[in-house]
């Protein structure tokens, strides 16, 4: 038996409507779901990372993972100010880690790092400070 010209429109209709029905309760859902993710507030966002664990992670990620933080100390508001340099080697540079940019004092942008520095971290030392025993 061949089904006619008639007949596939009916079933290909009934197959549209199906689908139409089945994402209007997924975008109902979805609607619900978001209703309730924005009424718990606090509840569904992520914990901001602290200065300390936020300075680490961007030395890391812009010096390498060979990199150390030698000096820090805090800064203006949610700033962190120090020095770092690579395990093992001498010397170190200074940096100031603001949440969502680090900048170092050999960046190409000397003026802005000391504008950063006077605004940021006034008392940063202008050297590493000896290590002390």
């Amino acid at each position: 038996m061949v089904a006619t010209d008639a007949e596939t429109r009916v079933a290909r209709r009934l197959n549209v409507q199906r689908l139409m029905a089945v994402m209007g309760v997924l975008v109902v859902g979805l609607g619900a779901l978001c209703l309730y993710a924005v009424s718990q507030g606090q509840r569904w966002t992520l914990k901001p990372e602290e200065p300390g664990e936020r300075m680490i992670s961007q030395v890391r990620a812009q010096m390498g993972r060979g990199a150390e933080v030698r000096y820090a100390a805090p800064g203006a508001g949610p700033v962190m100010c120090g020095y770092a340099g690579y395990r093992g080697q001498p010397g170190a540079i200074a940096f100031i880690s603001r949440p969502n940019r680090i900048l170092f004092e050999t960046d190409p942008l000397p003026g802005e790092f000391a504008a950063m520095k006077a605004a940021d971290c006034p008392e940063l030392p202008e050297a590493l400070p000896p290590i002390r025993d």
